[in-house]
């Protein structure tokens, strides 16, 4: 892994800690990271964890609510 996918991938998942914390905030997740532009933020994190910044939120918050049971 070259420095700058590092890089991207702590702020990728920096930005998932927050969005786990408020997940309604994806553009101010995105920007709190060092993006400059949602679109892009909501691509590279597609990227990374496989769905939208919304989905993948959601997705985590069912597994833990589920799990938690």
């Amino acid at each position: 892994m070259s420095p700058i996918q590092y890089q991207k991938q702590i702020r990728l998942l920096e930005a998932r800690i927050r969005l786990i914390a408020d997940p309604h905030d994806v553009a101010g997740a995105a920007y709190a990271v060092g993006y400059e532009s949602p679109s892009q933020f909501s691509r590279e994190y597609r990227r990374q964890f496989g769905a939208s910044p919304s989905q993948d939120i959601a997705r985590l918050r069912e597994s833990v609510l589920i799990g938690g049971s």
